[in-house]
Order: C-alpha cells, then structure tokens, then sequence
C-alpha cells in the first residue's frame, strides 16, 4: 500500500516525465495555487532531476484576485496583463520551454462578481496572450494541465463532508484518473496511450466528412474540416518529441469546420467558467455560429463566454469520449473541466487547435480564418455526452457508419 506522499511524489514524477516531458536545458514555467504548494515543490525537483535548466513558480490566489475584480477600474481590468507577463510567456513560447498549469481553484471563486467585469479580464488576456496561444495549438511548445485538490474545489464536489474529508476524497479520485493507484503508473500510461492510438488510427484511415449527434435536447450535425486529422493519448511537438497536455486524458479530438455545424446542442454536466457555474444550457447552431443560446443555471457567464469575440460563438474542436470510461464510472461531477471533459464527449467553442489539422502550423491567424478553422481569444469546453448518446459518422460517399451507441464506442 503505497503512502499518501509517495502518490504524491509519483503524481508530481508523472507530470514531469509524461505530462510535460521535460527535455534537458529546457524551462519550466509552474502556475500554481498556494494550497498546492507540496505538489509544485515536488514537480519543482523533478523537473531539476530531469535536466530541467531554470524552475519558474507564478502563484495564483482566488480570493485576492476576487478583490482585484471587484476594487479596480474597468480602465484597470481593460489592460489588466502587465508587459513583464506577456513578455515572460512570449519568451517561454520563443525558446520552445514548457509550462505547467495547475488547477484546483473553487469553481465558484467568483460568483456574485460582475460578468461583465470577468469578460474585460479574459478579453485583454486573450488578446495579448495570441502568439503563446499559437505556439501551444501548434505544438511549439510542451504544456499540461494537471489538477490539485484546494479546500473550495474539493467541497464543492463533496458538500457533505468535513472540509479535510473533502480534500482527501478528491485527492483519492485524483490520483485514480491518472492511474496512480496502479503498480507502475508509466507501465498503465504507455498502455493507455496504444489504445488510444488505435482509435485515432482508424478514425484517420476513414478521414469521415460529418459526425451526427442525437439524445436528448440533442441533434446536431457537425462537417469535420476537410483537411481534419484526429489526435488522442499525447500531442506530437515541432522539436520531434511527444508530450501529454491533460492529465487525465481519454479523448481523441480534432477540428470542425468553422461554417459546418447546424442543430442544437444540450450540455450534460455543469461548466465550470470564469469562476461561476453554468448548468442545464443549451447553444443552436446555424451555419456554425451560435444563433442561441439557453440556460437555467448561469446564463448572464455564458452570455459572456460567447461573447469575448465573434469567434467564441463557432467551435473549434470536437471530442470523443465513451460514456464507459474511467472518470465517468467514478460517478464524481468534478466541477472541473480537466476532469469531467474526460468523462464525457464534449465540444468547445473558440479558437481550434491547428495542430489538428495538417499542414496548418505555420499559418497565420488571418489564413486560418480564410480555410474554416476557427480563431478566437478563448476556448472554453463542455460536455455533451451521456449514456443515451448516439453518434453517426458519414463518409465523403454519404455512407453512415454507427460510431457511438448509447454514449460508448460502436466500433
């Protein structure tokens, strides 16, 4: 039985060798919570073990940042990223380096503070934020996202425990997701990362044209774009080196076209978005833009999302998740994206990730516009899939072949 700090030690090994996969002389660029403070101290080492050359901590705190939005100006928060910030992502971008992004935060930190105000925050960071952003989507450099259980995350997920029983059941389920609780966590990942690749394997042989979703509150119609090419298990960078973004991962994912999506969507598990809750909604889509928009739980934050720029109102990426996985057994609504969009096929809406399309790494942001795959400041998930879900791919012929039944893989 293996001790809570060497699950810990391990976790933090995980990230750095298979998550990230640190290269020799490379920097790491750690965005931390304070209650995670243990985790990014053991991630910190092995990054240093694993040839890392420079260890760089960023920490983030809800509720100081809470006052920040709700005490300064919208002058202020129009221009809120500092030139020493955008510089030091540009620089991490520039020099192929690596960054970790640790999450944990209480999905409802920011409730009751002004969506609008949230929107001049996100808008301004998304703009100034585009030439990291692009090197991430085109794989110039390594990055993962990786949960740590805080106090508010943890309790929001479980409400009925004591506030230390929360956050050990969630570091409990934590480290199932990412098979921790296994012999040889790497042994299970590799083995992981084949199945996966088998998937994305057939799905690129058939290069199909349109996906077709049906449950309930769902019909929708979804042209992949034509150039489209599916990835799953770990991303493949432009230093010839592979890395795995989401820790966990069950997805493979790939690129709609902008112009190519018509019907309505309903969503199957809260949203967790700029730090207030979206549940029950639904978007309808005509000619790919968001022609509206419902829902009973967070509609004044989801009218925001979609409005950070036109962009926000296409998708720009399409995931495929069985119903019968890992996280969605554990019967846990995580309140996170990280996690419930891996218990879940999803969608998201904003910019695509160009490196799942080929021959589009080098393309600017106009030229990507002008060949279908969206562009936007954000990109935000959420999760469509349910045991009721049906899925039928067509091919370029007009065939239809089943390719989920009843929220699980048909094939």
């Amino acid at each position: 039985m293996k001790t809570f700090e060497e699950k810990l030690d391990q976790y933090a090994e995980l990230v750095v060798k298979i998550g990230l996969n640190v290269q020799e002389g490379q920097r790491l660029l750690i965005l931390s919570p304070l209650e995670a403070v243990e985790f990014t101290r053991k991630v910190t080492k092995h990054a240093y073990e694993n040839g890392c050359k420079r260890v760089i901590v960023k920490w983030k705190d809800t509720e100081t940042n809470r006052i920040h939005l709700e005490k300064a100006s919208e002058e202020t928060l129009s221009d809120n990223l500092q030139q020493w910030d955008i510089d030091l992502y540009n620089s991490i971008a520039e020099n192929h380096d690596c960054m970790l992004n640790i999450t944990g935060e209480d999905p409802n930190a920011y409730a009751g503070v002004s969506p609008e105000r949230l929107m001049l925050v996100q808008k301004d960071s998304g703009e100034k934020l585009q030439a990291f952003s692009k090197a991430q989507l085109s794989g110039e450099t390594h990055w993962a996202i990786a949960g740590v259980p805080t106090t508010g995350w943890a309790k929001s997920v479980f409400p009925d425990k004591s506030e230390t029983e929360a956050v050990e059941a969630l570091w409990d389920a934590i480290f199932k997701t990412v098979r921790i609780d296994q012999d040889d966590p790497v042994a299970a990942w590799e083995e992981h990362g084949s199945v996966l690749q088998e998937k994305v394997d057939y799905l690129n042989e058939q290069n199909f044209k349109t996906l077709h979703y049906k449950s309930e509150g769902t019909d929708l119609s979804i042209d992949l774009h034509p150039d489209h090419t599916w990835i799953g298990g770990g991303h493949d960078s432009t230093l010839n080196t592979k890395y795995i973004p989401n820790l966990p991962t069950e997805e493979v994912f790939t690129t709609p076209l902008k112009t190519g999506v018509n019907g309505t969507v309903s969503s199957k598990k809260p949203l967790s978005a700029m730090g207030n809750m979206i549940d029950n909604f639904s978007l309808t889509f005509e000619n790919g833009k968001v022609v509206d928009y419902k829902a009973e739980k967070g509609y004044d934050t989801l009218k925001q999302l979609l409005n950070i720029d036109e962009g926000m109102q296409y998708l720009g990426e399409v995931a495929l998740v069985p119903h019968d996985s890992p996280i969605s057994n554990s019967g846990i609504i995580f309140n996170n994206t990280l996690y419930d969009e891996n218990a879940s096929c999803h969608l998201a809406v904003g910019v695509a990730i160009s490196m799942s399309v080929k021959n589009a790494g080098k393309l600017s942001k106009e030229e990507l516009d002008e060949k279908g795959i969206n562009q936007s400041r954000g990109h935000t998930d959420f999760m469509i899939g349910s045991a009721e879900l049906d899925i039928d791919a067509e091919t370029h012929d007009g065939n239809r072949i089943p390719l989920f039944r009843n929220g699980n893989w048909a094939i």
